[in-house]
């Protein structure tokens, strides 16, 4: 799993993000979110660090 910044452009893929979810009800912005993570995942391909993504995203900060 990377944990340092590999984004080429962070900024322009969060206003990308946030723009998906324009006039989208809450149910549709779920299922946006949840077809991105599939699609996302994909790409990555690799179980183990799918598994280690999920648990990381899983922990909270203190």
């Amino acid at each position: 799993m990377k944990t340092t910044l590999h984004f080429q452009d962070a900024d322009t893929f969060y206003e990308q993000l946030l723009d998906a979810h324009t006039g989208l009800g809450h149910e549709q912005s779920a299922l946006l979110n949840a077809r991105l993570i599939l699609l996302l995942a994909n790409q990555i391909g690799n179980r183990e660090v799918l598994a280690t993504c999920i648990e990381a995203a899983r922990q909270l900060p203190d």
